[in-house]
């Protein structure tokens, strides 16, 4: 049976795609390769994946302002993730996604879920996003 979170939309969009979830929070600058998608923070439990055209979900966001350029990048490479899910607001990747659609017109939804809601997830779970935040599981 489909399961429905509520979620709160950040950056409100449609988005599709399986499941990357980290229980870490991560830098996209540093962290995450802009031309491919691949996970290159050798210390992150997602380290070696790739969350090109997935839904990333993991707590939130840490480190640089520059995570939001490298953002933007994969955004404009096509290497970013399909959506974000998050339980704690990160600004800067909020900024990258905002600006990336501002220039590129490609949107990246970023969703914040509560904590629980966001442990519920499973890896390889098959995601669906709506404009109101709303996820469906399944």
């Amino acid at each position: 049976m489909a399961k429905v979170l509520k979620g709160k939309p950040i950056i409100p969009g449609e988005a599709k795609g399986q499941a990357v979830v980290s229980r870490q929070p991560i830098s996209f600058w540093g962290g995450v390769d802009p031309t491919t998608g691949e996970i290159i923070d050798q210390r992150h439990d997602c380290s070696g994946r790739n969350i090109a055209g997935k839904v990333f979900v993991f707590p939130t966001g840490k480190g640089s302002s520059t995570g939001s350029a490298v953002l933007m990048e994969s955004i404009h490479n096509g290497s970013a993730p399909a959506a974000i899910v998050n339980f704690k607001i990160d600004p800067i990747l909020a900024l990258g996604a905002i600006v990336a659609e501002e220039i590129y017109k490609k949107t990246v939804p970023i969703v914040i879920v509560s904590k629980d809601d966001l442990e519920s997830i499973q890896d390889g779970d098959l995601l669906t996003i709506d404009r109101e935040g709303n996820i469906l599981i399944g």
